[in-house]
């Protein structure tokens, strides 16, 4: 498991975007179509192992809170909340969509299942 922890995390109301700092000193952003479009949960995945992207489902994030010390849930407008986002596969998110932007949807359906 990786050391990188967040050392804040913003969501601010009305945004679509998650900010974070991380205890390396790296600053990611996600917006919340990527989020949502590629939770972990179960509901949204099944068991194949492979994160696919699903788009739709509200995109306001009402409430995060962090699991342990290895991971936050989000829950969001339709009150969705069961995916579980380790820091790890948060940090992986940031990174693929800082290489691909807009496209990432298109270029990445299917991610590695993330770490637990």
């Amino acid at each position: 498991m990786s050391k990188r922890r967040p050392t804040k995390i913003s969501a601010p109301h009305d945004a679509r975007q998650l900010g974070i700092d991380w205890n390396d000193g790296e600053s990611s952003t996600i917006p919340h179509e990527i989020l949502r479009g590629y939770c972990p949960c179960a509901t949204c995945q099944g068991h194949s192992g492979k994160i696919a992207f699903h788009g739709g489902g509200d995109l306001e994030l009402v409430e995060l809170a962090t699991v342990g010390n290895y991971a936050i849930r989000l829950t969001w407008g339709d009150r969705h909340g069961s995916g579980l986002y380790s820091y790890d596969f948060l940090h992986a998110l940031a990174a693929w969509h800082d290489e691909h932007g807009a496209q990432m949807t298109q270029l990445l359906p299917e991610l590695p299942s993330p770490s637990p």
